[in-house]
Parts: structure tokens; sequence; C-alpha cells
């Protein structure tokens, strides 16, 4: 992302693999953005491929504010209360004709990958208590519900605050439609275990969704954590935490 004068930002796909987020979001950000209680991207133009640069790309209107740092959350039960406004508006959004959400798939659809992931940690991490933790997950019933509008990625790295206020979302390039439990993994990865049941009241989760939702923070977080342990230490560091926090909250030390 490169700022464009005071009110705007360029966003340009880094790898192949995310170019079709470009039309993603350029299509459904528009539909999706009225629709929501806080900020998100606004699309403004579309950048063409050419000699400078081999893919299309966007232009958006700046959005103001940081990223929280997760376990130092100014205003924690503001920003889950806020949090959980949003993930409700979007779930209200009319799913019919929405894309499927990668991450709106049944936690069952995760566990080859997780375990692979796990065995690439090795002694890493507790092992042994994070794959009871995991299996523990996979027994909880599956989304029975129709699949709602998820944004699928709601991480400190896609959160802005201002204030103590949430003030915008973004990066809607994994939104579609699907379980709607994907969307908890933030109250591990970013709130405090003192927030987490303002964020749950708000949300309206029930007791499998909630214990999908954990799963999900622990799925996210060990794909991840080995594929950036050396690469990228801000999404390391930020997996590491959430599976702190949700083998804290099983009462494992």
């Amino acid at each position: 992302m490169f700022r464009l004068g005071g009110d705007l930002v360029v966003r340009l796909p880094r790898r192949p693999s995310a170019v079709p987020d470009v039309r993603h979001e350029q299509r459904w950000l528009s539909r999706l953005g009225p629709l929501l209680p806080v900020a998100v991207p606004e699309p403004l133009g579309v950048g063409r491929p050419d000699d400078g640069f081999p893919w299309p790309w966007s232009v958006y209107r700046w959005l103001e504010g940081r990223n929280p740092v997760a376990g130092a959350v100014a205003e924690p039960r503001r920003v889950a209360e806020e949090l959980g406004a949003f993930v409700r508006a979007l779930r209200r959004t009319d799913a019919h004709g929405g894309p499927a959400a990668g991450r709106g798939v049944p936690l069952a659809d995760r566990d080859g990958p997780t375990r692979t992931a796990l065995a690439r940690l090795g002694g890493r991490i507790d092992t042994a208590a994070v794959t009871a933790l995991w299996e523990e997950a996979l027994r909880v019933p599956a989304h029975s519900g129709p699949p709602v509008w998820v944004h699928a990625d709601l991480s400190p790295g896609n959160v802005l605050v201002d204030g103590g206020r949430l003030s915008a979302v973004i990066d809607f390039g994994t939104a579609g439609v699907g379980d709607p439990a994907v969307d908890l993994a933030v109250a591990w990865n970013l709130l405090p275990a003192g927030a987490r049941d303002t964020f749950r009241e708000a949300v309206g989760a029930g007791d499998a969704e909630w214990a999908r939702g954990r799963g999900w923070a622990l799925s996210i977080s060990l794909i991840q954590l080995p594929y950036y342990w050396d690469t990228n230490p801000a999404l390391a560091e930020n997996s590491r935490h959430a599976l702190a926090e949700v083998l804290a909250e099983a009462g494992v030390r």
C-alpha cells in the first residue's frame, strides 16, 4: 500500500495468487460498505497492468487509524462491542449470490493442513495440549444454518482503531459466505480474556458456534506460525499470542 496524496491509497498485489482479490474487493466492497457500521475500504478506481506493473491494482480512500496491539488494546470492551456490531451487521447482509469464503468451510476440512502444521512445529509449542484442543474442536457440531457473509480474516492487522474506538476494518480479499464462526477468531487473536464475553454477547454466538470459533483461532494460528516463523515476525508473534490465549482459557499453562 502506498499513500496517494493526503486522501487516497494505492493497494497493489505482491504475488500472483493475490490478483483475484483486486476484482473481488472491487465488486463486493461497494455492496457491503454502505451496510456496515464502521468504515471499510472504498474502491475509487482500478489500475491496469502495463510494463511498469504486471497486475491490476486498486485506489481506495485513505482510512485513519492504526492497528491495535494484541494484549494491549485500549478500551477493550468498547472495541469488543464495536467488533461484535460489525460482525452482526455483516451477517445480516443478503448472502444470495455471494462468493464462498475460503475460510468459511467446516473445521473438518482444515484437519489435514492443521495437523501438517502441528507436525512442522514439533517441540516449539505444547503439541500434545494443542492437538487435544484441536480434536475437541473437531467434535463440535458443524454449522447447520444457511451460510452468511463473513470477513474471514479478522485479526489485528486488518483492524484499525482510533481514540479507543474501532475506526475501520480492512482487507476483504477473503470475505465471502460460509460458517459464521470463522469471524470469532478475533476473540483470541486480539481481544483480552476480559472482553471476550462482551464480544460474544454483541455477536450473539451460541455454545457450538463459540467453540468452532475457538477452533478457527487454533487452526489459523497453527497454519500461519510455521509459514511465517522466519519471514513475518509480526504475524508469527500474533499466532503465538492466539495459541497462548486459547491454551490459557483451557487452563493449560
